[in-house]
């Protein structure tokens, strides 16, 4: 499901977002980006989330390793027109969305609930 707010999508924009997706995931697979910022950074294009309208999407990308997401996410975000061309090779659709660009904090907070829940496991094991 979308990471914004209202309504669920429907079957035609998860359709929509999971082949930008992939069309996506295969252009950063073959590394065409030349952009300095992304050269020796791993990203995971984790979901692709189109509106009601399928004019614009927003990427969710999560960036494996130490580098900053927001720099990751500024570079992608300028390399949108470049990205959109490349989609369009790749994907029949009558109308491509404009791309966005956000980082993905779910694997944040998998990071964050699974270090409470090691906490919580210590604990109990001291106390036992």
């Amino acid at each position: 499901m979308a990471k914004g707010h209202g309504r669920a999508p429907s079957q035609r924009q998860l359709r929509v977002g999971e082949e930008l997706r992939h069309a996506l995931a295969t252009v950063m697979e073959r590394h065409e980006l030349r952009d300095p910022r992304l050269a020796a950074v791993d990203v995971t294009i984790t979901e692709v989330s189109v509106s009601p309208d399928l004019k614009n999407a927003r990427a969710y990308v999560a960036v494996l390793g130490k580098t900053a997401s927001e720099e990751v996410v500024a570079a992608l975000d300028h390399a949108a027109p470049y990205l959109r061309r490349r989609i369009g090779e790749l994907v029949q659709l009558r109308f491509l969305p404009a791309l966005r660009f956000a980082a993905d904090p779910s694997f944040d907070y998998a990071d964050h609930i699974d270090g409470l829940l090691r906490q919580v496991e210590l604990d109990r094991g001291d106390g036992a």
